[in-house]
């Protein structure tokens, strides 16, 4: 088993935080000429051409049968429907209102896990949830005044990530992180052009084809690239360090989206929402910071009672 290295796991994740929200912004640009079928159909057309010649090069295991096939195909449709709502969201919202609604899914994801997986949770971590999604609110509700339904997308988003996360938690055992994505890109091309070229053949206007000028495939190909690499570095992240010490980094997104979206588009969020943006933050990082607490509790025992072994004694399982 390889050693864990923290700060490189750190490093790792903090590139992931900036990645991620210059992909969402050029999506935001994109969305304003390009179909959205087209754009979702390009991202996953770079991903499949990044991922693919990596697998293959490393000898990576990436076939596929049965249960770990199906639950990837729900995966890989769950994948789409989320990043379609986030793009959809982003011809609307604000980036840092769109990116900190979407931070719900952690409190999502300790939710399905209490009530789908029977995991235990305790009660401050589901007050914590509740005072989390308050803060989301708080987000939302200028939001939606302005914009309407588009400003619950991003929950939309949340809800499919988190299912998106569930599913995946039932797979990442038996598949290789990047085999994985590997296929899931190609899975979603197959998905994908079909939809686009019936779209096409009936008008609808999110799935039609347009000739993109030369800035707007240099944007296209951004988001595919910018895509696969934050799904590489993540992977990466959580190779070389605990989940537990690279999580906490991932709401620095927040404030790296607030950036990115004054200096390309002048925008900043109002009072409530930056209000809320900071309940959802403290919330979710309590929430993280428990779930460490609690796993350490947990380990402890364990660790105590492998300390005074003594040498050929069998050890009770965790």
């Amino acid at each position: 088993m390889s050693q864990d290295r923290p700060v490189l796991g750190i490093l790792l994740m903090l590139g992931f935080c900036v990645v991620a929200p210059m992909g969402d912004a050029v999506a935001k640009l994109l969305g304003q000429s390009v179909p959205l079928g087209q754009i979702l159909l390009i991202r996953f057309a770079v991903q499949v051409l990044v991922l693919v010649p990596l697998v293959l090069l490393t000898g990576r295991l990436w076939r596929m049968r049965g249960r770990v096939l199906a639950l990837t195909a729900l995966r890989t449709l769950l994948h789409i429907v989320a990043i379609g709502a986030m793009f959809t969201a982003l011809k609307y919202l604000p980036l840092a209102d769109a990116v900190a609604i979407a931070f719900v899914m952690p409190f999502l994801m300790l939710l399905l896990g209490r009530f789908v997986l029977n995991e235990e949770v305790g009660g401050r971590r589901i007050a914590a949830c509740i005072v989390g999604f308050i803060g989301t609110l708080l987000v939302i509700q200028p939001s939606f005044a302005e914009v309407g339904w588009p400003a619950l997308l991003p929950l939309v988003v949340a809800v499919m990530f988190s299912l998106f996360m569930l599913v995946t938690r039932q797979i990442a055992r038996d598949t290789d992180p990047v085999g994985l994505q590997a296929v899931s890109g190609v899975m979603a091309v197959a998905v994908l052009l079909p939809a686009v070229l019936i779209g096409q053949a009936l008008e609808l206007d999110p799935l039609r084809i347009i000739a993109p000028d030369g800035g707007e495939w240099l944007l296209l190909g951004a988001i595919g690239l910018l895509g696969s690499v934050g799904h590489l570095l993540m992977t990466w992240s959580l190779r070389h360090a605990p989940a537990a010490t690279v999580a906490p980094m991932q709401y620095l997104e927040i404030p790296v989206a607030t950036v990115i979206g004054f200096v390309i588009f002048a925008d900043l969020p109002n009072m409530m929402a930056a209000l809320g943006i900071c309940i959802t933050v403290g919330a979710g990082l309590y929430v993280l910071l428990r779930e460490r607490a609690v796993a350490r509790a947990l380990a402890d025992p364990a660790r105590r009672a492998g300390a005074t072994a003594r040498p050929g004694q069998a050890r009770s399982p965790a």
